[in-house]
């Protein structure tokens, strides 16, 4: 924008205001441009990785800001979820049923695939379950646009860079069509949630039709977890792990990393929940997710097989823990530390409709709870006058009606 100056004084406050409209309007336009020229870039890069031109154009055409992306990708979640939040709404009652149905319908290819990689097919069923609730959700995001925003705008521009080219990689080998790349900002994308590098090196074609697709077969996204999971070390007949009691004031070590052996756990005082003595020269880790009051387990080296998944104890002790209910488990045996447990998935879907009915603009209900409904939870927190947590749980869920 041109700005034209007639001689008479401008006030420093009206300049500002003037300039500031000014940028504002070029902004978009300049951010345009930049988005432009990288993604040239990144085809560019890619058609020397051996990507057709064809499949270059098609994928990277019409690229535009992904506002969404770019912010997910530069910030670190404000909200810390607890252990038995995260555990109410990973592992609940109807992921537990879906899950069961599931082993019913795919139980010859279940069968099949622990047979071939010798990994427990309730932890295949498990990571299915919880990545992509058995198949019905894929993600928000058209991977490829959503990568290159990231590696155009976003941190560690050099990592996301190769993750696009992987995916085009991808599609032009003919394992999915393109405009089956619904993931993740960051790129994950099929039935059990693959970042394309890791598409490259693990994902196999279990159906035998020629294709490694984890988007559209079953078989293929089973088996190439089960695969995954194989190559991170997992050791056939072995447990993820168990629930175990800890004596009273125990002070002894812990952590998944500081291994011994089950004997030497028990001659630290651990035992069976039902108090019998454990024992065994299989090494294992103290994992206590919630310290020393809440449950304690002994996990294995399976268990770290789970966690390389997604590289969080949370993540594998839900993996692991979701798997014993499709086995026919129950729940864990020793409460959680708190008064004020978390909430299913349909519970937290009702506590946004009763959100929404108190008057509180949280925007749509829809089972996620993003930062419109913590601050939603918050209000009405203050209204009660509990604590502000923003934390979707139990007390609040039944101070505005739940039941």
């Amino acid at each position: 924008m041109r700005f034209e100056w007639t001689g008479k004084r401008v006030r420093a406050g009206v300049a500002v205001a003037v300039l500031a409209a000014g940028m504002a309007v070029l902004a978009p336009a300049a951010q345009a441009a930049s988005l432009d020229a990288c993604v040239a870039n990144i085809r560019a890069q890619a058609i020397k990785a051996g990507v057709s031109r064809a499949t270059a154009d098609r994928a990277l055409s019409g690229v535009a800001y992904d506002e969404k992306a770019v912010r997910f990708s530069r910030s670190q979640p404000e909200y810390k979820t607890p252990i038995w939040d995260y555990l109410a709404f990973l592992v609940d009652e109807e992921r537990i049923a879906d899950g069961k149905k599931m082993l019913a319908r795919h139980r010859k290819t279940l069968a099949g695939v622990e047979k071939s990689y010798g990994v427990d097919r309730y932890i295949v069923l498990a990571v299915w379950g919880v990545e992509s609730d058995y198949g019905q959700f894929r993600g928000d995001f058209h991977v490829p646009h959503a990568l290159a925003n990231v590696a155009c705008n976003g941190r560690r521009a050099k990592y996301f860079r190769s993750e696009l080219v992987e995916i085009l990689k991808i599609v032009d080998r003919g394992d999915v069509k393109l405009k089956d790349l619904q993931g993740s900002w960051a790129g994950a994308f099929g039935q059990t949630q693959f970042m394309p590098s890791t598409y490259r090196r693990l994902a196999v074609d279990h159906d035998g039709d020629g294709r490694r697709d984890l988007v559209n077969s079953v078989p293929d996204a089973l088996a190439s977890t089960a695969n995954y999971l194989k190559k991170a070390g997992w050791v056939t007949g072995m447990p993820w792990g168990y629930e175990v009691r800890l004596p009273k004031g125990y002070k002894g070590p812990s952590g998944r990393k500081t291994r011994a052996t089950v004997t030497t756990w028990g001659k630290r005082g651990i035992t069976h929940l039902d108090g019998g003595k454990i024992a065994g020269e299989a090494r294992a880790g103290l994992l206590l997710p919630a310290g020393k009051t809440g449950p304690a387990f002994l996990v294995f080296k399976n268990f770290d097989a789970i966690y390389s998944y997604n590289v969080a104890e949370s993540y594998a002790l839900a993996i692991s823990h979701l798997a014993d209910r499709l086995r026919g488990a129950g729940p864990f045996t020793t409460p959680w530390p708190t008064s004020d447990t978390g909430l299913s998935r349909a519970e937290r879907l009702r506590l946004q409709e009763l959100l929404l009915r108190a008057g509180y603009d949280i925007g749509e209900a829809d089972g996620r709870v993003g930062p419109a409904t913590r601050a939603g939870i918050k209000q009405a927190e203050a209204r009660f006058g509990m604590p502000q947590t923003g934390r979707p749980g139990r007390k609040i869920y039944e101070k505005l009606g739940g039941r």
